[in-house]
């Protein structure tokens, strides 16, 4: 029985917003600014000072966690604990709080990373969401809450989340031999729940073993 889903998505595919309507629909909990606000309270940061920076990309190496937690830890002047707060210790909180989660049960996690964490959970159902550029391109148009160029950020954010995976992981982004599903949000949001939730009543019907093992270019240490 599948008591975890993990959704990696590329950037501007909807995956935030399907993956809530997912767990709106099985009355789980979904995983996604709450689990920045974990990572604030472990890390001792203030959780407006995270918002402050959700819609920021930075290209340097050290913060391209910041791609998966909407947010990143500026140094400062002052001896602040966010000073001290960079993408090691964003990874090691984030397992922590993900492995509670998990423990809990009944939740959806979002990107951050998930599918890598959660790969040795029998009980981890993942999904990897993408979509054509130009649908990208309109998603964000249309959810007015981008601020930046959002041609630029398909170009670059993508492409950073790949480095962290690399760097963190180990593996090629995305690995697809993790992935139960991967699915193409242009055919919308509904219909890409359902496949979700058919395939993970297909697959509950017979023994799943957890998926630990990938090939030589997406080995996972």
């Amino acid at each position: 029985m599948y008591r975890i889903i993990t959704v990696e998505r590329e950037f501007g595919c909807g995956g935030g917003e399907i993956a809530a309507k997912l767990a709106s629909r099985l009355g789980w909990k979904v995983w996604d600014h709450a689990l920045t606000e974990e990572i604030a309270k472990l890390a001792n940061v203030d959780c407006a000072a995270v918002e402050r920076q959700e819609e920021k990309v930075d290209g340097t190496f050290h913060r391209l966690a910041q791609i998966f937690w909407r947010g990143s830890y500026e140094r400062s002047i002052s001896q602040s604990p966010s000073e001290f707060f960079d993408a090691d210790c964003m990874v090691q909180m984030g397992r922590q709080v993900m492995e509670r989660a998990a423990a809990e049960g009944h939740c959806v996690i979002v990107g951050r990373g998930a599918p890598y964490i959660m790969r040795g959970h029998a009980d981890a159902f993942h999904v990897f969401l993408y979509a054509p550029y130009e649908e990208k391109l309109r998603r964000l148009r249309d959810s007015g809450r981008i601020a930046g160029d959002p041609e630029e950020m398909l170009k670059t954010i993508d492409r950073d989340r790949s480095l962290f995976v690399k760097k963190y992981f180990h593996a090629d982004w995305p690995t697809r031999s993790l992935y139960h599903l991967m699915v193409n949000t242009a055919v919308g949001d509904e219909a890409v729940i359902l496949n979700i939730l058919q395939l993970m009543r297909t697959l509950e019907k017979r023994p799943v073993e957890a998926i630990t093992s990938f090939p030589e270019h997406g080995k996972l240490v």
